[in-house]
């Protein structure tokens, strides 16, 4: 089958092809002719199945010839990066179309997307803040708006955007077509999806919450304090040249990307106190393999289209499960390999059980290598969370004890009054 097949103009076919894809994926085989046909659709798939030209597509089509009035699409993404990637697609594909799009997300200007929306634009990709604040200024109406798509609905949920889809919902028209992605499913997913969808199409190409089948997912069980050591040697050892690494807070991501700058590795941070142009370029520097870890929070999950991304770090677990399978689909997508490694400390255990539950699957434990633990410097000396110090010498000198008074141990080995690694690897070594 190909694009034209699913009842594509000729036009919109071939800009496909000349992006190199023959084939529609499973996604875009179901939505593409479900959209054309006018109803509304409810469509489940994993990240990295292609779902957003199973959108844009048959968007771009139904809305045929330019039009005088404001947005007849809208396309509401739960984050900046996700809303600049759906943008960068309406672009690309609509381009011998005559259609005009716009893009607006906070963290920059509101000027240039003030002027861009009076010069009129047929789609609008946006996201629920700024779309808000504009609209509340008077400066664009969605009173012509024909398609709503609701993209990554359940990461709009956890974002606790709810409030905002209603009253986006609200300066909507009662007549248009509606569409809501969703990665995952849930009760609050259906919920939504009762109050905004009328009679619609499922539509849906994996199992709920189901991750990419070409995912190699495993983990390794240590202490929180030992982390970043094994990180450093995993990217090392496997002369890694490109890993994306999830942490929980933004401080914690900032920490972790100094840590592996000072132990030799390119690393940069990127998540929501990032301004949008340091985001930018954090992205592009790592696409572009200019550093070897992008360091993210879950602002991160969605929206970095990374082609080949071969490896997933959960620094931290996420305490939703949901979450590990948006982080983990950055790798193996489009028909990839990839492998997502998850370090687990004993605190996190709880939230691999729910992962697992979820999964309907086990991530199994591997034994951990034998890495070293070297000490980065001064600066990073008040957060050690009782890392070792680094040794004077192979015997004898002060270097082999840990800070307030507890001996030091090798890494695998069980000191008295702290849980099990899980290893049954060699022990590490000291720097």
């Amino acid at each position: 089958m190909n694009f034209s097949d699913l009842g594509l103009k000729p036009e919109l076919a071939a800009v496909v092809a000349e992006k190199g894809y023959t084939e529609p994926t499973p996604i875009q085989k179901a939505a593409i002719p479900a959209v054309l046909s006018g109803r509304d659709v409810l469509a489940g798939a994993q990240t990295g199945t292609g779902k957003t030209a199973g959108f844009v597509l048959p968007i771009l089509q139904r809305l045929g010839a330019r039009a005088a009035q404001g947005p007849r699409a809208l396309i509401l993404t739960p984050t900046r990066e996700l809303a600049a990637q759906v943008a960068e697609s309406v672009r690309v594909y609509g381009r011998n179309t005559g259609l005009r799009s716009t893009v607006i997300f906070g963290g920059v200007s509101e000027r240039p997307q003030i002027s861009q929306l009076a010069s009129g634009c047929d789609i609008l990709v946006a996201t629920p803040g700024r779309l808000l604040d504009l609209a509340q200024q008077k400066a664009l109406s969605l009173a012509h708006v024909e398609v709503f798509v609701l993209d990554e609905a359940d990461r709009m949920l956890d974002m606790g955007f709810i409030h905002a889809i209603k009253r986006v919902r609200a300066m909507l028209p009662a007549q248009r077509q509606n569409l809501m992605f969703s990665a995952t499913y849930s009760d609050d997913i259906r919920r939504l999806a009762e109050n905004l969808l009328r009679n619609p199409l499922a539509v849906e190409v994996n199992p709920p919450n189901k991750t990419a089948d070409k995912v190699e997912q495993v983990s390794y069980r240590l202490p929180k304090e030992h982390k970043r050591h094994l990180l450093a040697h995993l990217i090392k050892e496997g002369n890694w040249h490109q890993v994306l690494v999830f942490t929980r807070t933004k401080h914690g991501a900032n920490r972790l990307a100094d840590q592996l700058q000072r132990a030799g590795i390119a690393a940069l941070p990127i998540h929501g106190n990032k301004s949008q142009n340091a985001r930018v370029r954090a992205l592009e520097d790592f696409k572009n393999n200019r550093i070897i870890a992008l360091v993210a929070t879950e602002v991160a999950a969605r929206g970095l289209d990374i082609k080949e991304l071969p490896y997933v770090v959960n620094y931290e677990l996420p305490n939703v499960p949901e979450d590990y399978v948006h982080r983990i689909g950055r790798t193996a997508r489009a028909g990839s390999t990839g492998m997502a490694i998850s370090l687990v400390s004993p605190d996190e255990s709880p939230f691999l059980k729910d992962i697992v539950r979820l999964l309907g699957r086990d991530v199994p434990t591997l034994p951990l290598p034998q890495f070293e633990m070297r000490d980065s410097g001064p600066a990073e000396q008040s957060g050690r969370e009782g890392a070792h110090r680094g040794d004077q010498g192979r015997s004898g000198g002060s270097g082999g004890q840990q800070r307030q008074g507890r001996p030091a141990h090798r890494q695998g080995q069980r000191p008295a009054g702290r849980p099990h690694a899980g290893s049954r690897s060699p022990q590490a070594r000291r720097g």
